[in-house]
């Protein structure tokens, strides 16, 4: 008999997080796929138990949604919508250990099932017949334990460190929607090209990669440019290159390392009512045809590449606040990444369908906070599980994100700047002018001798 009470308990707990109570992130998320991924990774539980290791997937994905709040808290959120139905209340330990169990392996499988460009057919993620890729690195920073420690160093700073240990985070994303196309991490000692080359792996033919100066490595080109897949990378204006011809719009031919290239040297101004300011900007591509591709539009099209500045200011402030990584451990660092990842992509995903139901409605209108903040009252309202809530393609999220709708996106100048400081001793200053201006950018192609 008691065995049979324990395993009604698990079923009627469990069943909600399997039919529907995480509402259209279920949808993005289907039970089915969790319970491949269990099996392929061998992470399917031997025995009933409390918390089944599916359940424990959607409660790492609730822990991102909220990451100011401890596991405990985070499984209140998830049942609090369930009552009068029966419900396990596990300790924090039970918690702990339960996401121990499962470990990095099935949440590594799920971002790898999930990423990749959002399916949308809006005329806006396309340039010129090609998809516009960007590609960058980012800082987290992890919780200051003795497991963390020996993997994650500290950085160093002007007063001896930043106290925690940090990882590097390198991304690469499509710029329409932008989507996940693929993630690595790895203690800082790993630099940014040696992830760039990881990540060349997700690279295809008829995309085209945006990147700073930091990816203008010799070998780096020639290794994107074998995956089929063409660029546009800013170097260093000082960079000595050949000159091989002349093309009528300014650019000039050249090589690197072997490899043809075309070079733009474009002077790029934004003026503003405070005044004006100018840079030059050097820029290698693997565009040849300058008649399809002229000059002056690729240097409006670099410009894009702040898109993932945008995305990992969703990922580090909207979702983390700003917040260091909870998990103590390697391998908790290892699944609460993927997890954030996997997070990331089901509410991008969710804004591309919304997006996609209006014809002409360019993505950029979509806002994520919107779209994270209805995905948490899913989850607090058990939307799917006490009525019968129908969700249709659009779903609660993507109408949520319709009805708030942002302006046609203005012309960008500091995407970083923020105008008020989370803490004084962050501020850079009182001299910052954090207001906001319209701005007019002008391009021209140098055509001068290099």
């Amino acid at each position: 008999m008691d065995q049979i009470a324990i395993t009604r308990t698990v079923t009627v707990a469990a069943w909600p997080f399997a039919a529907g109570h995480l509402g259209e992130l279920t949808r993005l998320l289907p039970f089915e796929m969790i319970d491949e991924v269990l099996t392929a990774t061998r992470r399917t539980q031997q025995r009933i138990r409390l918390l089944p290791a599916r359940v424990v997937v959607y409660l790492l994905i609730a822990g991102c949604l909220f990451a100011d709040l401890g596991y405990q808290r985070v499984w209140s959120k998830l049942v609090a919508g369930l009552h009068p139905l029966p419900v396990p209340d596990p300790s924090g330990s039970a918690l702990r250990q339960a996401r121990q169990r499962l470990g990095p392996a099935p949440m590594r499988a799920l971002f790898e099932l999930l990423r990749g460009p959002a399916a949308t057919s809006a005329a806006t993620v396309w340039w010129r017949g090609l998809m516009p890729v960007v590609i960058d690195g980012t800082v987290l920073t992890v919780a200051d334990s003795p497991a963390n420690l020996l993997r994650y160093a500290k950085q160093r700073g002007n007063n001896g460190g930043s106290g925690y240990p940090t990882l590097r985070l390198s991304a690469l994303l499509a710029c329409g929607t932008r989507s996940v196309l693929d993630a690595v991490f790895d203690p800082l000692s790993t630099g940014e090209i040696a992830q760039a080359h990881h990540l060349a792996r997700s690279l295809r033919s008829g995309m085209l990669l945006l990147g700073d100066r930091n990816y203008a490595s010799a070998d780096l080109i020639t290794r994107i440019a074998a995956t089929g897949a063409d660029l546009l990378i800013r170097c260093k204006s000082s960079r000595k290159l050949p000159v091989l011809g002349r093309y009528p719009d300014g650019s000039w031919l050249s090589t690197v390392n072997g490899l043809r290239v075309r070079v733009v040297d474009a002077r790029i101004s934004i003026t503003t009512t405070s005044g004006s300011h100018t840079g030059d900007y050097r820029l290698i591509t693997t565009l040849l045809d300058a008649r399809r591709h002229p000059a002056g539009d690729l240097a409006r099209l670099y410009h894009q590449r702040w898109e993932i500045e945008t995305a990992y200011l969703e990922l580090k402030s909207s979702i983390l606040g700003g917040r260091v990584l909870r998990a103590r451990t390697p391998d908790g660092i290892d699944q609460e990444i993927h997890a954030l990842l996997i997070t990331y992509q089901l509410l991008r995903t969710a804004m591309a369908d919304a997006t996609d139901s209006r014809p002409g409605l360019d993505p950029d209108r979509a806002s994520f906070t919107t779209a994270l903040n209805a995905a948490r009252d899913q989850i607090i309202l058990a939307a799917g599980v006490i009525a019968d809530t129908v969700i249709d393609l659009v779903g609660a999220i993507g109408e949520r994100v319709l009805a708030n709708l942002l302006p046609d996106r203005r012309v960008r100048t500091k995407t970083r700047m923020i105008k008020r400081s989370n803490s004084k001793y962050q501020a850079r200053g009182p001299n910052i002018d954090r207001r906001t201006y319209k701005a007019t950018t002008n391009i021209d192609v140098i055509t001068n001798e290099p």
